[in-house]
């Protein structure tokens, strides 16, 4: 009771409604929403750190910046939904904030766009190797067929785009890179193709923000291949993974293309299948299924793997036989 009554305090608030209403949409920052509101930067903070105590939102530092976004989990989050449910889309304020969160999105679409064109060249370069991103896609999203994903995690998301081939797949995703830069990309491409049940997170792949057991599938696509230490960022994604869960790690087979060390900063030319089984096997996971798609000079691999599911408690001889 405590719990939902301090959300309700910490909502019933003009301004903490509206906030409520666009953070429900996906991320934005302090600056972002005193664009929106109108609003003092101060007066915005104030009502943000009321509402991420009740409960309501989740705060992400991100660098210099802050994101907020409606809670996930919890009392909070489960209150805010039903909130939500109130509030009505035609509402004038609501409209206008509306309109004014399409400027913002618009904006954000154009800088990431200018960060995309500026690096396409070199991702063009590589793409051209190995064969069409949409077969290695379409491999990707059948061995996801008919599996029902709670929560998905993608290490080193880049520009989001696995997140968008998995979006039907999964309740929920969350993909984690390093790179700002990327995470404005990856932002903006999933806001223009309206999934709102995935989001990004600025964070080391090889020390994810996220807890134990956390997700039911974890992906790592063309990541690799930049690790100092490959074997870390498996055995993190093992980390993160539930009982039953499902790993999918793509990436290229041994080549010898120096050209993308020495000018795409690959660290490793390429995995063998001992190599990448070797390092599931030490995080505790089950190899499954390889799938191999040669191309022009570069065949890439999709590596699966499972965690155990945590077996039944099965009781002792002397208990059976007492009951008996």
């Amino acid at each position: 009771m405590d719990s939902v009554l301090s959300g309700l305090r910490a909502a019933a608030e003009p301004t903490r409604l509206r906030l409520l209403w666009l953070l429900a949409q996906g991320d934005l920052t302090v600056s972002e929403l005193t664009h929106i509101l109108g609003q003092s930067q101060p007066r915005v903070s104030r009502h943000l750190k009321l509402m991420c105590e009740a409960g309501l939102l989740d705060r992400f530092p991100e660098g210099a910046w802050v994101f907020y976004r409606v809670a996930a989990r919890g009392p909070g989050a489960r209150l805010a939904r039903s909130l939500l449910a109130l509030l009505a889309p035609d509402d004038p304020t609501l409209a206008l904030d509306q309109q004014r969160l399409e400027s913002v999105r618009a904006a954000r679409a154009v800088q990431a766009q200018d960060y995309f064109t500026a690096n396409a060249e070199r991702w063009d370069e590589i793409r051209g190797l190995h064969v069409d991103d949409e077969e290695v896609e379409r491999a990707l999203a059948a061995l996801f067929a008919g599996r029902r994903v709670r929560d998905l995690v993608d290490m080193g998301t880049g520009t989001g785009r696995i997140l968008e081939v998995l979006a039907p797949h999964m309740e929920r995703g969350i993909g984690v890179d390093l790179s700002r830069e990327m995470l404005a990309v990856a932002r903006a491409n999933l806001e223009r193709a309206g999934l709102r049940h995935c989001m990004v997170r600025q964070g080391d792949i090889t020390q994810l923000p996220l807890p134990a057991g956390s997700a039911d599938a974890v992906t790592i696509h063309q990541v690799l291949h930049y690790a100092s230490d490959p074997a870390a960022v498996v055995a993190e994604a093992a980390r993160v993974l539930q009982p039953g869960g499902l790993l999918v790690v793509v990436d290229f087979a041994p080549h010898q293309l120096e050209v993308l060390r020495d000018e795409h900063a690959h660290r490793r030319l390429g995995f063998t299948d001992a190599e990448v089984g070797g390092w599931l096997k030490e995080a505790g996971l089950t190899p499954g299924p390889i799938t191999r798609l040669p191309g022009d000079q570069l065949t890439v691999v999709l590596w699966t793997a499972s965690r155990a599911a945590t077996p039944l408690p099965t009781q002792s001889p002397s208990v059976t036989g007492a009951q008996a």
